[in-house]
């Protein structure tokens, strides 16, 4: 069985071995500069902090290069800046290394368009047929791609960020504590808030290529919770690796998810007539109670599959500029091209400034309906597929939809970065969710053994 390469975000994988080794890297470097680096002939490399992330940008500046490409290599960046700067680059493509919240082992290529974009399901599958096959290239002898160092997008990326902000000093006054997560933010987001007049505590801020992710950022907020009711700080901002996801701890220190998030700046933006087409959009990840809330302010709302591309193709649809994921993806597109953890962070950060009251008194904004989430991991994609597929798992899944229908959501699924089936069960009777979930877990780990 052929494993699919892309998923919802990319290539993703533990370094050092396939599909994340040096020699895949360069081969896709190669398709890459044949199907996608015409126009122009040149290329963008972004990378986060992870030790492998080096190895890997080597891999594909070797494979660019060799047939014929410009490389413009940005460095440690987020992918945001990169989405946000690619089109003052000149290039055909941009390429972003990582692996976004996963541990420093992990690793994964992001393939963004000349706009800023990613690419779509179609070209990525285009992409994955090549590299499967048996197609060889031969460069030429006499076209051979140069390197350089791009210099201005990290001081245009973050300049364009301080003039969302009303006033030079409009966070004068709060305290707030960040956690870069040791990866891609750890020096532009602090100096973002510093700036802005803000007083800050730093976490994680420190990246030695094995500690991104570990223990801190947006999947680990239990020491940014305690730093904050320690500081008596007003709010706790914790981005992720690659820092396309916000996660908000309250002054109180409980974790606020995305969906509350996306409350909140839907709420922020409607009031200064900010919110377009008064539409918001989220996945099918979301809790009803957001799709509640967001009906009683009059305010549109759609969903789409699990994955920020899936979200951002449906705002454009139907003009929204405000979109999410319950993880904590939010995209803003009057600001950014994809998620943008630091955009959203500002955002947030003003709309408290412009509230009296303290942030554990604003959040949560609506109640979550109860909900139970679990993940099944198994050790390879295939074993994963046979599970998924067997008609046990259907016809339950089939007979328990039925049984909450009206009442509330079931959704399982794959993940799309890592060999991981996801349960997730949601309805207003919490019996009635946790006896269903039981159910299917209980069914896929005796599948699974």
């Amino acid at each position: 069985m052929v494993q699919k390469l892309f998923g919802t975000d990319g290539i993703r994988g533990v370094a050092n071995t396939f599909p994340m080794t040096a020699e895949f890297c360069f081969r896709l470097a190669q398709v890459l500069s044949n199907e996608v680096c015409q126009a122009t002939k040149r290329v963008a490399i972004a990378k986060d902090t992870r030790v492998s992330s080096y190895m890997l940008e080597a891999a594909m500046t070797a494979g660019f290069t060799s047939m014929g490409v410009v490389v413009v290599k940005m460095g440690v960046v987020p992918t945001p800046l990169i989405t946000s700067q690619i089109q003052d680059l000149n290039v055909d493509m941009g390429i972003m290394i990582t692996a976004s919240h996963n541990p420093y082992q992990d690793n994964g290529i992001k393939l963004i368009d000349s706009y800023g974009n990613k690419f779509s399901d179609e070209w990525t599958s285009k992409i994955e047929d090549i590299l499967v096959s048996n197609q060889k290239f031969m460069p030429s002898k006499d076209a051979v791609g140069r390197v350089f160092k791009d210099k201005k997008s990290v001081f245009n990326y973050m300049e364009g960020i301080l003039k969302i902000a009303p006033t030079p000093d409009a966070l004068k006054g709060l305290r707030l504590v960040i956690d870069c997560a040791n990866g891609a933010f750890s020096k532009i987001m602090p100096q973002i808030f510093k700036d802005l007049g803000a007083g800050i505590i730093v976490l994680a801020d420190k990246p030695d290529g094995y500690n991104i992710n570990e223990n801190c950022g947006s999947q680990h907020t239990e020491f940014l919770s305690q730093v904050v009711v320690g500081s008596h700080a007003d709010i706790g901002i914790a981005v992720d690796g690659d820092g396309d996801r916000i996660i908000v701890v309250d002054d109180k220190g409980n974790r606020i998810d995305g969906d509350q998030i996306i409350a909140f700046l839907a709420t922020y933006l409607s009031k200064h007539q900010k919110l377009k087409n008064n539409t918001v959009v989220a996945t099918i990840w979301s809790n009803l109670g957001l799709e509640k809330y967001l009906h009683s302010l009059g305010l549109n709302f759609y969903r789409t599959p699990v994955g920020e591309r899936y979200v951002i193709d449906k705002m454009r649809e139907t003009g929204a500029s405000l979109g999410g994921e319950e993880s904590g993806h939010m995209v803003l597109l009057d600001y950014a091209r994809t998620g943008d953890a630091l955009i959203a962070a500002l955002i947030v950060c003003l709309g408290l400034m412009e509230d009296d009251r303290p942030s554990s008194e604003i959040f949560p904004i609506f109640r979550k309906y109860p909900c139970k989430i679990s993940n099944v991991r198994f050790d390879n994609f295939e074993d994963l597929s046979n599970v998924l597929n067997a008609s046990e798992l259907k016809n339950l899944i089939d007979e328990l939809k039925h049984q909450i229908e009206k009442k509330g959501t079931l959704i399982v699924r794959k993940s799309g970065t890592e060999p991981v089936i996801k349960i997730r069960v949601e309805a207003d009777d919490e019996a009635l969710v946790f006896g269903v979930h039981a159910k299917i877990v209980q069914l896929i780990e005796s599948l699974k053994n």
